[in-house]
């Protein structure tokens, strides 16, 4: 991939300008099931207000780590019927732990770029196009993390935020992988094209295929939603367009399974050089 010089100043100055305010946070949330409960407190125990337990439903071996976890961060423990926490897990299979979390803190574009700089590794991002199903969202923010992607972009509009459903979805990888939420995805690829950073969009129209391009270099890599993809007007903000081969006779894939196949090409293409992976 050719390098693309960046403006670091300008970066500088527009990531003071953008954390001159409080940092965005949504409202207060349920976290449930034991991987997304246990990966809340080991990343962040301080934003945990209330666990609920249903007795005889956790297993010993987690129920020991989260009883530990809360007793060393001060954090009160309740135990309710299972039907209370089906309420708060509305309805998805909480295992019998549910954890009352504070507002799901948002980063800034720019951290996104510094996690980058301190890894020593080229940027690797993901920007959502209208991606609304929570599944795909959180199935997303797993592979992203697993696959060595550096944070996860979303638009305020017409994209759904960090829910329950959508850290039960990532095993708890919203904890780890940090997600930024933008108010324009067009501007915000312009803004990461001056960082120094490629735009690559999946586009199942593409004459380009995925084995043909380089992506060791700083990316973005652009998913948009199923059906509608990505839409033409941040397409037009992409350096290039790619196209995954299938040989079956349906023509798209899922989108979550789209941006892991994408991720996973651009681990594959940097050597996936961290210690033990692929193991």
């Amino acid at each position: 991939m050719r390098q693309r010089s960046s403006r670091g100043s300008e970066r500088g100055e527009r990531g003071g300008r953008e954390r001159g305010g409080e940092r965005e946070r949504a409202e207060q949330r349920y976290v449930y099931g034991v991987n997304p409960v246990l990966e809340s407190l080991r990343a962040h125990a301080e934003r945990v207000e209330r666990l609920f337990i249903t007795e005889g439903q956790l297993a010993a071996k987690a129920a020991a780590e989260i009883f530990s976890r809360a007793k060393d961060a001060g954090i009160r423990v309740e135990r309710v019927p299972r039907e209370r926490l089906a309420v708060m897990a509305d309805g998805g299979v909480h295992q019998g732990v549910v954890a009352e979390l504070r507002g799901f803190e948002y980063a800034d574009l720019p951290d996104l770029l510094e996690a980058a700089e301190a890894s020593g590794r080229p940027p690797l991002l993901v920007v959502l196009d209208g991606i609304q199903d929570p599944h795909n969202f959180g199935a997303i923010v797993r592979s992203a993390h697993a696959l060595g992607a550096h944070g996860v972009v979303i638009a305020k509009d017409r994209a759904v935020p960090v829910t329950g459903v959508v850290a039960k979805a990532s095993a708890g990888a919203v904890e780890h992988c940090p997600i930024a939420r933008v108010t324009n995805l067009s501007r915000t690829l312009e803004e990461l094209k001056e960082a120094g950073v490629w735009i690559a969009a999946a586009d199942p129209h593409s004459n380009e295929p995925l084995w043909g391009a380089r992506l060791d270099g700083p990316l973005a890599l652009v998913v948009g939603a199923e059906g509608a993809g990505v839409r033409q007007g941040v397409l037009e903000h992409c350096d290039f367009r790619l196209r995954i081969p299938m040989l079956g006779q349906v023509g798209s894939l899922n989108a979550s399974v789209s941006a892991a196949i994408l991720l996973y090409e651009a681990a594959r293409q940097r050597g996936m050089s961290r210690p033990g992976a692929g193991s």
